[in-house]
């Protein structure tokens, strides 16, 4: 199976996150060291969970991208070279993301968080025998990006300092600029029409969900989000 993706289009979707991945490290590693200090006397245990949760769904990240660049049609010979570059590189971006919760999470008293979400590793376990093309794949990342994305967004509202606050509102950000970017390429694979996205786009020939297809949620959802408590270190 063919994956037909404009280049271009995501290279330059690319760059753009691997400039909000860097704005949010950058950020969230000068967030990490005002949270560690400012919570080293009144950090809370909804902090460390929150954390260590969120390690957890940056940990399955990791291992399910790797196991997507096996796949002949994403990491192979046959796979599109753009669609492997960006596999790699938010694999990275996941590791660095679940290395900058787990550093605070030892920082605040408690222990790193090495292993995969529990409720959702099994959901990926059991996808993965189930893989016949690039859609099955991109369909499987739409949904932990999400669930990482939606998670983070209400760790906002849970934890306890601004500093933490901000860190995980930077790396929601870049959870959901990675789910926008694969929806982009599962509405390519659906409707077969690689050729339409283009800068600048022939706007009479795309179709009227073109502009709105990443971005199908005014207010990003929370319904999905993991509890603190889901991938904490028991």
């Amino acid at each position: 199976m063919t994956l037909l993706v404009d280049e271009r289009q995501l290279r330059e979707l690319m760059a753009n996150s691997g400039d909000l991945h860097a704005d949010a490290m950058r950020s969230g590693r000068a967030d990490l060291t005002a949270f560690v200090e400012a919570a080293r006397a009144m950090g809370t245990e909804t902090d460390i969970m929150a954390l260590q949760t969120a390690a957890s769904l940056e940990n399955l990240a990791v291992a399910t991208y790797k196991t997507a660049l096996t796949l002949p049609f994403i990491g192979g010979s046959s796979a599109n070279k753009v669609v492997q570059a960006f596999s790699t590189k938010t694999m990275a971006q996941h590791v660095e993301h679940g290395q900058a919760f787990n550093n605070a999470v030892v920082a605040l008293g408690g222990k790193a968080q090495t292993a995969a979400n529990p409720k959702y590793a099994p959901i990926v376990k059991a996808a993965v025998p189930t893989i016949k093309g690039p859609g099955d794949v991109v369909g499987l990342a739409i949904t932990l990006e999400d669930v990482a994305a939606q998670t983070y967004v209400a760790n906002v509202s849970q934890v306890s300092t601004p500093e933490l606050r901000q860190l995980f509102a930077s790396v929601a950000g870049v959870e959901a600029q990675h789910k926008a970017i694969l929806l982009a390429v599962q509405a390519l694979l659906k409707a077969d029409a690689a050729k339409l996205i283009a800068l600048p786009p022939n706007a009479a020939a795309l179709p009227a969900a073109a502009g709105s297809v990443g971005f199908p949620d005014g207010f990003y959802p929370v319904a999905k989000a993991s509890p603190v408590q889901e991938g904490a270190v028991k």
